[in-house]
């Protein structure tokens, strides 16, 4: 059974295809795309474009030397010998995987619910709803991702990684805007509220 069907992914790659292509990634990512590594992200039921979208810019990273795209060492020599084709059908592949569950601690949840949905106008910053949604499955058409039940550790990461400036691919950089106003607390409390989510 497929979840996570998009429009884009039938007419552009070819699940079938992608589950052959995508042996090597499910050494980090799991054969489903469900990672059973902390680092490493979740990828069933992410939206086909915005896994396009991260392989195209670790693939320009790897040409560029890291001056371009999104730079990973792992992930650039990963990308590096796709072809479009190979990153449409993989793409395909994973966001008809179902995803996961995951949980967030007690302690968290209150917290977490006020700045996820919310935000904190004082401080500036957009409440995580408006893009990612109530239960975190983004915005295929827009290119938001789907964050639900996402690992705490990888989020964590990213969000440092976007606050440092380390990570700059998002939408119109708004991720890096958002991130520079966030505390190491705020990160930690959204990172395990979010992995929750559903």
């Amino acid at each position: 059974m497929f979840f996570g069907v998009n429009a884009i992914s039938f007419a552009q790659g070819n699940a079938e295809e992608g589950q052959k292509k995508s042996v090597a990634c499910g050494a980090c990512h799991g054969a489903d795309g469900n990672s059973l590594i902390e680092m490493n992200p979740k990828l069933a039921g992410q939206h086909a474009g915005y896994l396009v979208k991260q392989l195209k810019e670790f693939k320009l990273a790897s040409s560029s030397g890291g001056q371009e795209g999104r730079n990973n060492a792992v992930m650039n020599g990963m990308a590096a010998a796709l072809s479009e084709q190979d990153m449409l059908d993989i793409a395909a592949y994973y966001s008809n995987q179902k995803p996961a569950a995951g949980e967030a601690p007690e302690d968290v949840i209150d917290e977490g619910h006020k700045l996820y949905t919310g935000g904190d106008l004082e401080r500036g910053i957009t409440a995580c709803i408006a893009c990612h949604g109530p239960h975190g499955d983004g915005i295929s058409l827009a290119g938001f991702p789907d964050i639900s039940g996402q690992h705490t550790t990888y989020l964590k990461s990213q969000l440092e990684a976007f606050r440092s400036g380390e990570r700059n691919n998002s939408h119109n950089g708004m991720m890096e805007d958002i991130s520079k106003r966030l505390t190491d607390k705020d990160i930690d409390i959204l990172s395990k509220y979010i992995a929750g989510l559903y």
